[in-house]
């Protein structure tokens, strides 16, 4: 008996067959718990059903069983079910429609081409229905995402016009005590404790600009830019920290290598490198001893490479992933926005910020573009 013969024959018996084929398939499929399509799913088992049938005898085509694959992935997507189900469920359905075949009274040898065009047809109708189906869902992600993040923009901006309300208010009384107590140090240059008063100020004047980083636009932020001479930038600061470092007892290794300059805003490079290197005391605080922070400077190609490690505890990956996000602390009173603002700050200077943790030292890496001395000339030109 030729393929002809034995299509028309299974044609005949999937015409005689097909209520108790689809009442089979319907018996076992897996459906969504919150699915209220089940007449669009038994019509498209149907017309899948009919599919197979014609394709015994080349009576359709691939694109027939593509369009199908197609308009089901769309209604998968709308019903929000997942891809797991329904590729369970197609292949439920080979199973069963080859099952019945086998009952067909037809010989087995006989039958082998007809269940490789079934198994085919199957294959091809699966393949695009689930390409189709992720197309569309990471689709949906995107716009998904998109809609989170321009959410979380509205959010921060809201946020930053409430403190940046609040910080002027609590800055202005602040540049009156400042500015009392350097005169105090200069009336009473030996008085005690004025040194300490003076630090926590500045400290406390260091939080609120953060804060009005998050707040200003980045026209708002521009200021004048000047030759920075990283190294000597980083010896101030460490020297600023110095009552931090002794309180603590922690040992700061330094390694300059050579002098390299950078065009930016010095307050806000200042803010990035303290920020930092109060981060790493923090965090070897509660470590036993030694406690030790390294900070080292280098050159790669056009860039100054900054890099502050300490040997405190690890930061896992999924942390370190997300420690640069807006509002994200592990500290039990931390803001969240100082590592935000350092790479905000360090992006706008078109550089660069990254982190890496191990056993042995956590470090943050910072690469700034070296200034060239033609752009030197006429920068001071």
């Amino acid at each position: 008996m030729d393929f002809v013969s034995i299509g028309n024959d299974l044609i005949k018996f999937f015409d005689e067959n097909e209520t108790s084929i689809l009442e089979d398939w319907l018996q076992n499929i897996q459906l969504h718990q919150y699915n209220s399509n089940l007449e669009k799913v038994k019509a498209n088992g149907q017309q899948l059903c009919q599919l197979i049938r014609l394709s015994l005898t080349n009576d359709t085509t691939n694109n027939d069983l593509k369009v199908l694959a197609y308009k089901v992935a769309q209604e998968r997507v709308e019903a929000k079910t997942n891809i797991g189900d329904f590729v369970h469920n197609v292949n439920l359905g080979r199973t069963i429609i080859i099952r019945h075949v086998f009952l067909s009274g037809i010989d087995y040898k006989q039958l082998q081409e007809a269940i490789e065009k079934i198994n085919e047809s199957f294959d091809y109708f699966c393949y695009h229905a689930v390409k189709k189906y992720t197309i569309l869902k990471e689709l949906e992600i995107q716009d998904k995402n998109l809609l989170i993040n321009e959410t979380h923009k509205v959010k921060l901006t809201l946020l930053g016009q409430m403190s940046s309300s609040f910080v002027h208010e609590f800055r202005n009384p602040l540049t009156a005590v400042i500015g009392f107590i350097k005169l105090l140090k200069t009336e009473y240059p030996t008085l005690k404790y004025l040194d300490i008063i003076d630090h926590e100020l500045d400290q406390l004047k260091f939080r609120i600009t953060q804060f009005l980083h998050t707040s200003k636009n980045e026209a708002a932020q521009e200021q004048r830019k000047e030759l920075v001479s990283v190294h000597l930038l980083l010896e101030d600061i460490v020297k600023f920290l110095y009552p931090s470092i002794v309180d603590i007892d922690v040992n700061v290794i330094t390694n300059y290598g050579p002098n390299a300059q950078t065009i930016a805003n010095q307050n806000e490079l200042k803010q990035v490198f303290l920020n930092i290197l109060m981060n790493s005391i923090d965090a070897i605080t509660k470590k036993e001893k030694p406690r030790e922070i390294l900070v080292t400077t280098s050159t790669i190609d056009n860039y100054v490479v900054i890099e502050i490690a300490n040997n405190g505890p690890i930061i896992p990956d999924e942390t370190r992933e997300i420690i640069f996000e807006p509002f994200y602390t592990t500290k039990e009173l931390g803001t969240g926005i100082g590592l935000f603002v350092c790479k905000k700050i360090i992006e706008k200077h078109n550089g660069s910020i990254s982190c890496n943790s191990n056993e042995q030292l956590t470090t943050f890496r910072i690469c700034l573009p070296i200034v060239s001395a033609e752009t030197k000339h006429n920068f001071i030109e």
